[in-house]
């Protein structure tokens, strides 16, 4: 049936490889959606759910290696299995600290892409989707006051794996700290109402919140009042200059890499 297909994600840039194993695996019975980037495949792998992600390393944009780090959990496990395309032999320290499913080097074989794929479904679960099923979500709250850039941060810390609650306000941001308890808090400095650090004071001295990670954002922007900054109490690992979305996410990653 239809229904008892396995997902497979194929991420890769080459829309001739893309085009060429894709109908490949699906002649071979497989229900195959493509993405083109990183992002893309981001953006499709939540609503897909895939069984295995077939990725390329040497992509533009964020890159096989930005979309891993997005994916992959503080135990190194990918929330769903992940099988590496990759003509580079050059990135064995990066993939030290992953649990990789396996790995094909390019240009690869057909026959012995298939037969790594179906290796690696063996030993999966054909229930649960691997990890994203299974394993504690991280929660977040994130406290911006501008719009554009609350969103942006909304929807990049989900597509990351986040349960996300977004405030506008300090004082909101701390009631959604107390209310929902989150692994982290992730806020601009200078918020209406409170400060970051007037915040990260209130959550120290309250004991069911002593635990929640800090990381602020917007250390050097002309707002940045020097008290506020002076009175932060976090580590350093946690504050960021700027206003970047990927450093704040990959510092968001590691203040959070225990907590899940």
């Amino acid at each position: 049936m239809e229904t008892n297909k396995r997902k497979l994600l194929l991420v890769d840039d080459d829309p001739s490889l893309l085009e060429t194993l894709g109908d490949f695996l699906m002649f071979e019975g497989y229900e195959v959606l493509c993405a083109a980037s990183g992002e893309d495949a981001l953006v499709k792998m939540r609503a897909f759910q895939p069984d295995l992600i077939i990725l390329d390393m040497g992509m533009p944009g964020m890159g096989g290696t930005g979309f891993l780090d997005r994916i992959t959990q503080p135990d190194g496990v990918p929330l769903y299995p992940v099988l590496v395309l990759t003509a580079r032999a050059s990135m064995a320290e990066y993939f030290a600290d992953k649990q990789i499913s396996g790995f094909i080097a390019k240009p690869c074989d057909p026959s012995d892409l298939l037969m790594e794929v179906s290796r690696i479904l063996f030993m999966s679960p054909a229930d649960g989707r691997h990890a994203a099923s299974q394993r504690v979500v991280r929660r977040l709250v994130i406290g911006e006051g501008d719009a554009a850039l609350r969103e942006t941060l909304r929807r990049e810390f989900t597509l990351a794996g986040f349960e996300v609650e977004v405030c506008a306000t300090g004082p909101e941001t701390l009631e959604a700290c107390i209310t929902l308890k989150p692994h982290a808090v992730v806020m601009r400095l200078e918020l209406d109402g409170m400060s970051a650090d007037e915040v990260v004071g209130m959550l120290h001295r309250l004991p069911g919140a002593r635990q929640i990670r800090a990381v602020v954002y917007g250390m050097d922007l002309p707002e940045a009042q020097l008290e506020h900054v002076a009175n932060l109490d976090i580590p350093q690992s946690g504050m960021i200059r700027d206003l970047t979305v990927n450093t704040i996410l990959d510092r968001t990653m590691a203040v959070t890499g225990g907590a899940a």
